[in-house]
């Protein structure tokens, strides 16, 4: 019976690999951070998808699994993390956003390649792009299979994520998602789809791009600043502000929010109903929140659209913040890195204006 190619590149899972042999000179410097996730899971069968153990293969075996990365990068590989991405907290962001930038600082690294589980890839990555300061690429990656699934994505996603990350094209473009062939901004992708590979969407605009017949082509590039010319510094940062996000519903009562403003949270994010709606009697429970020194932020729990400020509540009046196109998690990112620099809810507004 014939062996798979995948069985073969899983067996290497079980041993300790050495990187792939130098390649040709004039190819890109590109380093593999690996955090764990589906793309280092495993499961009993090579037909689970579902209930698999995540977070279990290292970042060597990975790139060993891959030998065509020889071919189009020299690759180096570090293990940063290595757990399920639901586990990821903020002191795990600032220890990532710590050892990409201390990376790209180095004359011979050209470019990041960061494999991550999915379930939080979408905040780590806004996070990132927030923080690096470097025009230099950096590309997240990760698989809605894991590596021993018969028809795993993850190799085919690790080694677009490294074409990427070597491409002339990807630099200055903020931090980029690479899955399932397509390109998305950190900034407005979200994971939409508990189990489809194409799970990763960007509502409001479509993607970046694509990769074809391994070259990566870009129609847009975001307007929003990121990178380099971001204001945010994380290098000393050993905590971030505590900002909860509370969900809007039908019949919402105000326990929640008053048990987050009684623990002492410097911020809230109201994923507030259609354009970030709030009832009255939790308009009420907000204002008091931001009397006592809470900001808030008005979000959608939609998934996509604009919040108008001043149209759902009176925003000015209530000393609010609106969260302009960004998600619930990502207006929360924001808002933690804002606290950092100031609580004037007016600068944090301008913001979420530029950012």
């Amino acid at each position: 019976m014939k062996t798979s190619r995948i069985f073969l590149l899983v067996m290497l899972f079980t041993v300790s690999s050495g990187l792939p042999a130098p390649a040709a000179d004039g190819l890109p410097r590109i380093a593999i951070l690996a955090t764990g996730g589906t793309i280092a899971g495993t499961g009993s069968q090579t037909t689970q998808t579902v209930g698999y153990a995540a977070a279990k293969i290292g970042v060597e075996a990975l790139i060993a699994s891959v030998p065509e990365l020889a071919g189009v990068a020299r690759v180096s590989g570090e293990q940063v993390l290595q757990l399920p991405s639901e586990n990821m907290t903020p002191a795990d962001w600032l220890k990532l956003a710590r050892r990409v930038n201390q990376l790209l600082a180095k004359s011979d690294v050209d470019g990041i390649v960061v494999t991550h589980g999915t379930d939080t890839l979408e905040e780590t990555a806004y996070f990132l792009n927030l923080t690096v300061k470097s025009m230099k690429p950096v590309v997240l990656t990760g698989a809605m299979r894991p590596a021993t699934a018969i028809s795993a994505d993850g190799p085919m996603n690790l080694f677009h994520a490294v074409l990427l990350a070597g491409s002339p094209s990807a630099a200055g473009k903020g931090v980029l998602v690479m899955l399932n062939d397509q390109i998305s901004a950190a900034r407005e992708v979200s994971k939409t789809n508990t189990t489809a590979l194409d799970t990763f969407r960007t509502p409001d605009f479509g993607f970046l791009g694509y990769i074809i017949d391994g070259k990566p082509l870009f129609y847009r590039a975001t307007t929003k600043r990121h990178t380099a010319t971001s204001e945010f510094d994380v290098m000393n940062l050993e905590t971030l502000p505590e900002v909860a996000i509370l969900y809007g519903y039908a019949g919402e009562n105000r326990t929640l929010l008053d048990a987050a403003v009684a623990k002492g949270v410097s911020g809230i994010v109201n994923a507030g109903t259609g354009n970030g709606s709030m009832s009255g009697r939790m308009q009420t429970a907000y204002r008091e929140a931001r009397a006592k020194g809470v900001v808030i932020v008005r979000a959608s729990r939609t998934g996509s659209g604009f919040i108008a400020r001043s149209a759902e509540a009176k925003d000015d009046a209530y000393d609010f913040v609106v969260a302009g196109n960004l998600n619930p998690q990502k207006a929360r990112i924001l808002l933690m890195l804002a606290l950092t620099k100031t609580k004037d809810t007016k600068e944090i507004q301008r913001m979420f204006m530029v950012y």
